[in-house]
């Protein structure tokens, strides 16, 4: 049936994984320009530009966000729980650089003071940089297995620490999440900019995009060397959601079984590698429209990797390995899934249509006669 548990889990995990491609391609341009912003703005108003150029959409562009955390929250309520036990020191800190955003939009202009400004800019380069790099961390600390476990009554423990999050592989995920997102970024400012700021984004776009892939390539390649997880037991897909009625055994490089089981997989991770060439081609041939397109199929490319790799397991536990949790198993009720879905199939649509609109309205470019013109727009 099309309504069963199974199919119902399968469609929230694929619901899951859209709305964290939706948050990395919109809000994820957001905070690679907010990297780039002190490095790209020689002087306040070339600042003034690159800030106005997200301006108008970062905060709508933070509903992917927002929605992809509820969602979890709905549809896993255990791996929710896990993820802000677990990763709660680390959320924190991403959840205090997000403050910066705002504040720093707000308050960046209310002063003309040189020190002001410029420690308002560098407030929201921190605003950017922390979030991008703990979401890859946190992608890191999923592959690697969390340290959790479960008690009979099913209360969760979870073992480790922050420092701990913090291992080779983890800083390594953050890297390829920060490179990528400023990659985007460089690719959306230089379809909004022109003239010695456009050329520094195609600069950056060279520099970011051989970055990611390398990155990319060289985790992949330690993907291979890590322990995956399997499940070794019998699946029940439509079973009510109990973690511990499998059994999970993990080995060096099984998360490369789904690829060596379904070889047309490996068209995900390589979709990363020739959608990123091609951005950087059409950001060299001044073709930014179409190089966002591309940078944001590398995106979504890079994240449905470790997507794939990893299914069907949302959280692996490192400390209790048949405890770990996947979409078969730590879901919420066939009837909570149900009301989810329907309320989705109404109003994701509406937010793509609503965000497409928003975007094309404010498809010109801006520049620094344009925030004069404009001073409600002048941050």
């Amino acid at each position: 049936m099309i309504f069963d548990y199974e199919t119902m889990r399968l469609i929230w995990w694929l619901f899951l994984g859209v709305l964290l491609i939706g948050f990395a391609i919109t809000d994820g341009f957001d905070l690679g320009i907010a990297v780039l912003l002190p490095f790209l703005g020689k002087n306040d108003t070339e600042r003034r530009v690159i800030i106005n150029a997200i301006g108008p959409t970062w905060e709508g562009n933070q509903i992917w966000l927002v929605t992809a955390g509820g969602a979890l929250f709905a549809a896993w309520p255990m791996a929710y729980a896990v993820a802000f036990s677990g990763f709660y020191f680390a959320l924190l800190l991403t959840l205090f650089a997000l403050f910066m955003r705002p504040i720093g939009f707000d308050y960046r202009s209310k002063l003309p003071s040189p020190v002001w400004r410029n420690n308002w800019d560098w407030a929201l380069f921190a605003g950017g940089l922390v979030p991008a790099l703990i979401f890859g961390v946190a992608f890191g600390n999923l592959l690697s297995g969390v340290p959790f476990h479960l008690d009979n009554d099913m209360r969760i423990f979870y073992d480790g620490s922050f420092i701990a999050l913090l291992s080779p592989f983890a800083l390594a995920s953050g890297l390829l999440s920060l490179a990528m997102l400023v990659l985007h970024g460089a690719v959306f400012l230089q379809l909004k900019t022109e003239g010695e700021i456009n050329r520094r984004c195609k600069q950056a776009v060279t520099v970011f995009t051989v970055i990611t892939l390398v990155i990319f390539a060289l985790a992949g390649i330690w993907v291979s060397q890590i322990d995956g997880y399997h499940i070794s037991s019998e699946i029940f897909p439509n079973a009510p959601s109990n973690p511990f009625a499998k059994m999970v055994y993990k080995e060096p490089g099984l998360w490369l079984d789904n690829y060596r089981h379904y070889p047309v997989l490996w068209a995900v991770p390589g979709l990363a590698f020739v959608s990123g060439a091609i951005a950087l081609v059409l950001s060299k041939r001044d073709r930014p429209g179409l190089a966002f397109i591309s940078s944001s199929l590398t995106l979504a490319s890079v994240i449905l990797t470790a997507g794939v790799a990893m299914f069907p397991f949302l959280i692996p536990s490192s400390r209790a390995i048949n405890a770990s949790l996947t979409i078969w198993d730590a879901s919420s009720s066939l009837g909570t899934l149900k009301i989810m879905f329907w309320v989705t199939l109404v109003f994701l649509p509406l937010v793509i249509a609503y965000t497409g609109w928003v975007f094309r309205v404010l498809r010109g470019k801006i520049t620094p006669e344009y925030i004069d013109q404009n001073n409600h727009t002048v941050y």
